[in-house]
């Protein structure tokens, strides 16, 4: 969702906020603003533009000098996407500039009492109510005029806060919302993701829930919003400046769809115990008498990382024989579940900040559960808040459409599966099995990637529809989910995924000609039931788009795609609609990226 980026130093501070502005874009936004100053400087200058960044970047005047400042890239909640609703904002005074991400919940509230004391607001947003009550507060520090106002606020924040009469430091705090801060060489940095910090410093120190920080240009402190201080200890981050460019595609998301092979390869590099038939897998600091005492394991996500969910508790049950079932985090946290001590619970998420999954984490271990975490992130908030779990290694994902993480988190998925069956009952020879078919996986991703081709071709026929029809059946139904969402997210046509054995009870109302139907065709035991889905559509004079192992003879075209076990064959019939989703929004001239009204990661509700 929305970016933050901050810096105090010795540099000009301007062309470094709109580079790590422009990095953060995948995020999802629709305006953003920019607050200088310097310690010589005269007060605050701020410039703030509905749009991209290079229309703000257009607006700032040749002379804005300054060494220290905030930006931010704004997604709407309070307000409609304008100039004024844009941050930073500015207190009447001109003397304190926030920006935020989050929701405040109680700003109504706040903004009525506010208002009744005279105060007079420029935007709709929410954040300005907290500018206003920082400008306010009597405090004599800036640290505590920012502690005095958060204790009134009700909601979720990341904030960063510049003050004209403290111009050696930038306050930021986080509740809910990520806050990372980074460590340079007499300079410091603050974003809210560290897209914005690497091409600068590989070093950060990530803040938890309830921490601020104080950042001058050659020290930082952190401490609680209650003022006792924490000890931070930077980390290095894996992720390289390289990492976040195109490298010759013309997209992140076409970039990132063929990363895939060398993705995969990377989840399972050191994690294969050959002697064992079985996985390495230590963090997820579980040993063999836990994982044989769990009864049930429940997973939590969000989207695209609910239907890696959906996948994953299907192989937990076929290969570890555990009753296992996915839900999403959003509506897991609101219906006061039954939390049961034999239930082993996975959070999934690749930001490792999702609100929605880090709220139900937090329950949970506050009922006392086990909670594994599987992230791309590390160092993460779910990855901290987690006892255990796994990373998923498919590196940075700038495209806000999930492709190579989705493949990634389902690989991991795989590992869990076959770790919880050796512990437990599966055999030897299917450990194997199984190794041997995740051996395979790469190699196979890269054979469906080379017929491009001749999925764009067919994304070119099939982007005249309006609407369609994904189908699939039991292990291809969370297939036809992820595709559904795929082309929904990034191409605009409305798409609908249903169980395959579910046409006959309504769907079939739905089958004609200008309804095209992408079914999943796995040749496992259900072949023949899937094969009778296509007969109930051809019926009825549907265009059916198999994917599938082999030539369907009821189906208008056939994607082929490489057959491995039974039960890996998920993670692989996803990436051929990956890449006709692709094709499709590209024939439509969608902005792939950044596709309208979506964030790459949720961190409000």
């Amino acid at each position: 969702m929305c970016g933050i980026v901050g810096y105090i130093g010795r540099r000009d501070v301007a062309p470094l906020l709109l580079e790590g502005l422009q990095r953060l874009e995948y995020r999802g936004y629709d305006s953003a603003g920019i607050v200088v100053t310097s310690p010589k400087a005269a007060g605050l200058k701020m410039v703030k533009a509905k749009g991209r960044v290079r229309d703000l970047e257009a607006k700032v005047p040749k002379r804005f000098a300054g060494t220290t400042g905030i930006a931010h890239t704004r997604w709407a909640t309070h307000g409609a996407p304008s100039d004024h609703n844009a941050h930073p904002h500015m207190s009447a005074d001109n003397k304190v500039a926030v920006v935020h991400n989050g929701i405040i919940d109680n700003a109504s509230e706040l903004r009525k009492k506010l208002e009744a004391d005279g105060v007079e607001f420029l935007s709709e947003t929410d954040t300005e109510v907290l500018t206003h009550l920082i400008a306010r507060s009597q405090a004599e520090t800036l640290e505590e005029k920012v502690r005095q106002s958060l204790r009134l606020i009700e909601g979720t924040y990341g904030i960063a806060v510049m003050h004209a009469d403290f111009p050696d430091r930038i306050v930021a705090a986080r509740n809910g919302s990520p806050v990372v801060l980074g460590i340079g060489e007499k300079e410091m940095f603050v974003a809210s993701d560290i897209a914005a910090l690497v091409t600068h410093t590989r070093q950060i120190v990530t803040l938890d829930d309830g921490e601020m920080a104080t950042l001058k240009a050659d020290d930082f402190r952190t401490y609680t919003t209650e003022g006792t201080r924490t000890t931070a200890e930077p980390t290095t981050v894996e992720w390289e400046a390289a990492s976040y460019d195109m490298g010759g595609h013309d997209t992140y998301m076409h970039k990132e769809i063929h990363e895939q092979p060398e993705a995969v390869d990377r989840v399972l590099r050191g994690r294969i115990d050959d002697r064992f038939s079985t996985v390495h897998l230590g963090g997820l600091n579980l040993d063999a008498r836990e994982a044989r005492a769990v009864r049930r394991v429940k997973i939590l996500g969000c989207g695209t990382s609910y239907h890696a969910g959906m996948i994953g508790a299907q192989m937990i049950e076929e290969l570890a024989r555990i009753p296992a079932d996915a839900e999403p985090a959003s509506e897991f946290r609101y219906r006061n579940a039954v939390v049961d001590p034999d239930t082993l619970y996975v959070a999934v998420s690749q930001s490792g900040e999702t609100y929605d999954v880090l709220a139900a984490v937090q329950e949970l271990k506050r009922k006392g559960a086990r909670v594994l975490g599987i992230v791309n992130v590390v160092g993460s908030a779910i990855a901290r808040e987690a006892d255990g779990g796994m990373y998923v290694h498919a590196g940075p994902e700038v495209c806000v459409v999930s492709t190579k993480c989705f493949t990634n988190t389902t690989v991991a998925f795989a590992l869990l599966a076959l770790h919880l069956g050796r512990t437990r009952d599966l055999s030897v020879r299917d450990g194997k099995r199984i190794i041997a078919g995740l051996r395979r996986l790469p190699g196979q991703i890269s054979e469906i990637l080379e017929q491009e081709e001749e999925i764009r071709k067919l994304a070119e026929q099939y982007a005249e529809a309006r609407s369609m029809l994904f189908i699939g059946r039991v292990r291809g139904y969370p297939v036809a989910r992820e595709a559904s969402l795929k082309l929904k997210e990034v191409s605009y046509i409305h798409a609908e995924a249903y169980p395959a054995s579910e046409l006959k009870h309504g769907p079939l109302a739905l089958i004609e000609p200008a309804l095209p139907t992408v079914a999943i065709v796995p040749n496992d035991d259900l072949l023949e039931k899937n094969r009778a889905a296509l007969e109930e559509i051809k019926a009825r004079s549907g265009r059916i788009l198999a994917v599938a192992h082999q030539e369907q003879e009821k189906a208008d075209e056939t994607i082929v795609v490489p057959k491995n076990e039974d039960e890996l064959d998920p993670i692989l019939m996803g990436i051929p609609l990956q890449l006709l989703a692709y094709h499709t929004a590209l024939a439509l001239g969608r902005d792939i990226d950044k596709p309208r009204n979506l964030a790459k990661s949720v961190t409000v509700e």
